[in-house]
């Protein structure tokens, strides 16, 4: 319907029309500030400029009422109108609230360290993620989701050396564990599979690039199933071991932009140039390139492959290597305004107002497999969803087990088994005729429909939180109709009936692209 709506407003006015809606329902359906903005153009008043664009409108059968006020043009939709959109939904369930934007974007999310399972931290952008993607698939994007595996480095050398004290620790020889190393029982599990399937000579032999793949491949398997058991998907997991091949490629590129400088026996990027606080080491005196050379190199390979868009989901410790990596991108020749990087805050977890037991499995993190099994992949997905991405959440897992309007997920459920209960007691047939509707339902009708609008507003802000306010907001709205209106053998039974259907298929459509499925009976 909101698609429906701006592109005749656009077509009409040949003007990329601004969409609201009044906070005051008096003031119409939609509202539109387009005769402020066109009266500074040509230099008129916005009344008169907005009366001309009501004249040129009066005559379409969408609108009921044009009104202007202070140079906003107030609309108000006709019977007919949401006769037709309604009509059109539910012809076409699958199609609802969808787009055709057409453009290739590259999602890069989770990418936690091969070097233990993923912790609570981690679900926050791993849900996002994916809610995200699911959005956008829905609006028409082509979205390819990426993992990028660190297996290069010192933290897969520490993960070789932790199994291997706890191996030769589980065969009786005496072990002197080092200030750094991954503690938790997953390290052990790890030792005790490799002593199954490998052997004992190879703790022996103390043969730590064995123990490091072994031990690399374990944890990834741990990862996936995790990955999956949240519902989470990726096309593509990308090693960062494949891509050091292209060091020399890049630093030619670099090199020949006048990037890069050798000064100490190191070569530095000239990140300062481009904003960032300071130049930055990529090559080290030993030659062996940095943490930041490697993610420089995969950079270079994402914009290698052409997508319209680049979306990397970090977690907030990396605020400050955004500037270094944009920087980078520039150098190497491409547009760094193609690459948004959305920031993930931590996650405080309480289990009856106490902090949330940590897992002995993990060391000292909340295992996010753990809390799945504890609460359900539906309730975590929607309450990672319900506050901003950049913003602290915390939030007590026994309301998410609660039954009542305390926890959302169930609200809204609730909602959308009210509705599923009323369309079997019903003998009646649904009725598109809403001449004679009570407006309180009309109104209930338009909120369903808006889901579009909410979607596109969702993924162009990267504001996931607005999709679960809005089920919020439709259910509130659906419970206060059901507590104050009678349906069943009324004389609006079938009208009410096809707003039902409509609102349902918002709740369901809504919780699927937050990887929920909704229910129909509680």
């Amino acid at each position: 319907m909101y698609k429906h709506i701006k592109q005749l407003l656009d077509s009409n006015i040949n003007e990329d029309v601004i969409l609201e809606i009044p906070k005051n329902p008096k003031m119409g359906h939609f509202s539109t500030p387009i005769a402020l903005i066109l009266a500074k153009k040509l230099n008129k008043n916005p009344n008169e400029v907005a009366q001309d664009i009501k004249k040129n409108l009066e005559s379409k059968f969408e609108f009921k009422a044009i009104n202007v006020v202070n140079g906003f043009i107030n609309i108000e939709l006709s019977d007919e109108f949401l006769s037709k959109i309604a009509q059109e939904t539910l012809a076409n369930p699958n199609d609802f609230a969808k787009n055709n934007h057409n453009k290739k974007i590259l999602l890069e999310f989770v990418s936690a360290n091969p070097t233990g399972p993923l912790h609570i931290g981690h679900a926050r952008g791993a849900i996002f993620g994916d809610a995200l993607a699911r959005v956008g698939e829905h609006l028409g994007y082509n979205i390819k989701r990426e993992y990028y595996i660190n297996d290069a480095g010192s933290q897969i050398d520490m993960l070789g050396n932790s199994i291997l004290l706890a191996g030769r620790e589980i065969l009786g020889f005496d072990v002197e564990y080092p200030d750094e190393f991954y503690r938790g029982e997953y390290i052990k599990d790890i030792a005790k599979e490799m002593l199954d399937s490998l052997g004992k000579q190879v703790f022996i032999d103390c043969d730590i690039k064995t123990i490091a793949k072994f031990g690399m491949e374990a944890t990834l398997l741990l990862i996936k199933s995790t990955l999956n058991n949240a519902k989470i998907s990726f096309d593509y997991f990308v090693s960062e071991k494949s891509l050091i091949n292209e060091l020399a490629n890049v630093l030619e590129k670099l090199e020949k932009n006048n990037a890069i400088y050798k000064q100490d026996s190191k070569i530095w990027l000239k990140s300062n140039l481009k904003g960032d606080e300071k130049d930055r080491v990529i090559i080290r005196e030993s030659g062996e390139p940095t943490y930041l050379a490697g993610d420089i190199i995969y950079h270079n390979n994402k914009f290698e492959r052409q997508y319209d868009k680049y979306i990397n989901i970090w977690g907030a410790d990396h605020h400050g290597y955004i500037a270094r990596i944009k920087a980078s991108i520039d150098f190497l020749g491409y547009d760094s305004s193609k690459l948004d990087v959305i920031l993930s805050q931590m996650v405080s977890l309480l289990k009856g107002g106490k902090p949330y037991k940590m897992s002995k499995r993990a060391g000292n993190f909340i295992l996010m497999q753990d809390v799945i099994d504890d609460i359900g992949i539906d309730a975590l997905r929607f309450v990672f969803l319900s506050k901003k991405a950049d913003t602290h959440l915390e939030f007590d897992v026994d309301i998410l087990k609660s039954e009542d309007s305390n926890n959302p997920i169930y609200y809204i459920n609730y909602a959308n088994a009210r509705i599923h209960t009323i369309l079997q007691k019903s003998n009646a047939s649904i009725s598109y005729d809403f001449s004679k509707l009570d407006s309180m339902w009309k109104d209930l009708l338009i909120q369903a429909l808006l889901l579009q609008r909410v979607l596109e507003n969702t993924f162009d802000e990267y504001a996931m939180q607005k999709l679960p306010e809005y089920l919020k907001n439709l259910a509130s709205k659906l419970h206060f109709c059901y507590n104050t209106s009678k349906i069943l053998n009324t004389p609006n039974e079938c009208s009410i009936l096809c707003v039902l259907k409509v609102v349902s298929l918002s709740i369901t459509t809504g919780l699927n692209l937050m990887g929920i499925k909704a229910k129909t009976k509680m």
